[in-house]
């Protein structure tokens, strides 16, 4: 005769982190958030979280590779450094490459306000940087808030010029102006989408002119002037600006519990951090783990440092030739596995009708398992496999992860 189930042991059920650990795990939570909070303060570009989570593996014997160079085998613990804006942390295996590799992934870069090629432009006595915004944002977040500014240049000489400022409280900071309520009638009446142009996100960079009132744009030469004496930047140099504008907001706790935290990047900077720390705490050396962190996921994930690119391919190709593996690319693409990790969305009860209540994660249910995503008919998804799923299940519950399942939102809301 069969065993006799409970018909509770069928249902699945999601549980809450508060409820089901105790007082030394939920200490040890906070004190990890105390952690990627400073993480986050430090990271406002998606090279600065290169630099970062370089500078963290170093302190774990990593080093930094390069591909044009001998491959010293000695070394188990490696890293390959993409223009600086994406990285790959490769931890050799015992058997090197021979059993495929455990590959986590997450991406570096946030949405925020890129610079136009002449951007620099003066109006009615006020000069701004004319901005493009980069990734999925909502126009209307941005005007009246303090920005901060973070690049690199290239000057004619070819040396390269780091801009940071705005994040230390003796350094300007930036603003896009809006209007005030009693002028805002026209724009009040139109749809949420249409509010704000992206041609009036125009920031304030300077409003006090040259003395020479013969000069013409005295306002825009005098910003000029400035970057001139503090960085030998001339408008030309401009042309060759990797700038960014991001919010002037350190990361805080929400709350009178301080359960939850806010902060700019924490999408998807959260998964960079906590990927970081379980690749570099692994103690199973037996098989090869890959960390990819890559850029330009908030455009589609296009370009020479995203995950598009054929970055991971010539690295293991380098891998395989260097550790003589009998593998190919292909095989060894075929005997590994792979996480992806990013953000999702947890069900807003001020929001119910964007969201599948009954297919939704829930706050403080513990991390996610998307199945796939994709948009309304599952265009540009990726269906797990469902071995891989309960391999995924099996371990959590073994390891006592708290777990959930999940979907972004409405079908068609996508």
């Amino acid at each position: 005769m069969p065993k006799k189930v409970k018909f509770e042991n069928l249902l699945f059920k999601s549980e809450s982190f508060w409820d089901k650990v105790n007082q030394k795990e939920k200490a040890a939570a906070f004190e990890f958030s105390e952690d990627y909070k400073k993480f986050l303060n430090r990271v406002k570009t998606e090279k600065q979280v290169v630099t970062e989570t370089i500078k963290l593996a170093n302190q774990q014997g990593f080093k930094e590779v390069n591909l044009d160079e001998d491959l010293n085998l000695k070394n188990k613990k490696l890293i390959f450094n993409n223009r600086g804006k994406s990285a790959i942390f490769i931890h050799l295996g015992e058997n090197n490459l021979e059993q495929g590799a455990k590959v986590l992934l997450a991406h570096v870069d946030a949405p925020r306000l890129d610079l136009k090629v002449k951007p620099l432009y003066e109006d009615s006595g006020i000069a701004y940087f004319k901005p493009h915004y980069y990734g999925g944002i909502k126009k209307y977040h941005w005007p009246a808030i303090p920005l901060e500014l973070h690049g690199t240049l290239i000057l004619k000489n070819k040396q390269h010029i780091e801009i940071s400022l705005g994040s230390k409280k003796d350094e300007p900071i930036f603003l896009i102006s809006d209007l005030l309520p009693h002028l805002e009638q026209e724009r009040m009446d139109k749809p949420l989408k249409k509010a704000i142009d992206a041609e009036e996100l125009n920031i304030i960079v300077g409003s006090i002119p040259l003395t020479d009132k013969k000069i013409k744009n005295r306002v825009k030469l005098a910003v000029l002037d400035w970057l001139n004496k503090n960085y030998q930047i001339k408008e030309v140099d401009l042309f060759t600006a990797d700038l960014h504008f991001v919010p002037h907001f350190e990361a805080r706790d929400i709350g009178f519990d301080r359960s939850m935290l806010g902060a700019y990047g924490h999408d998807d900077r959260v998964c960079v951090y906590t990927c970081l720390q379980a690749f570099l705490e692994s103690q199973n050396n037996q098989q090869t783990k890959i960390l990819y962190l890559a850029d330009k996921e908030e455009i589609g994930s296009v370009g020479a440092t995203s995950a598009q690119s054929l970055f991971l391919e010539n690295i293991l190709d380098y891998l395989i030739k260097h550790t003589h593996s009998s593998l190919s690319l292909y095989d060894l693409f075929r005997k590994s596995q792979a996480i992806s990790a990013d953000v999702t969305a947890a069900f807003d009860p001020d929001y119910k009708s964007a969201y599948d209540v009954h297919n939704s994660a829930h706050l403080g249910h513990g991390l996610v398992l998307e199945k796939y995503l994709g948009y309304r008919g599952k265009m540009m998804t990726v269906d797990a496999e469902p071995k891989f799923i309960r391999q995924l299940i099996n371990l959590f519950d073994q390891r006592k992860v708290i777990w959930q399942t999940g979907h972004l939102g409405k079908v068609d809301q996508l």
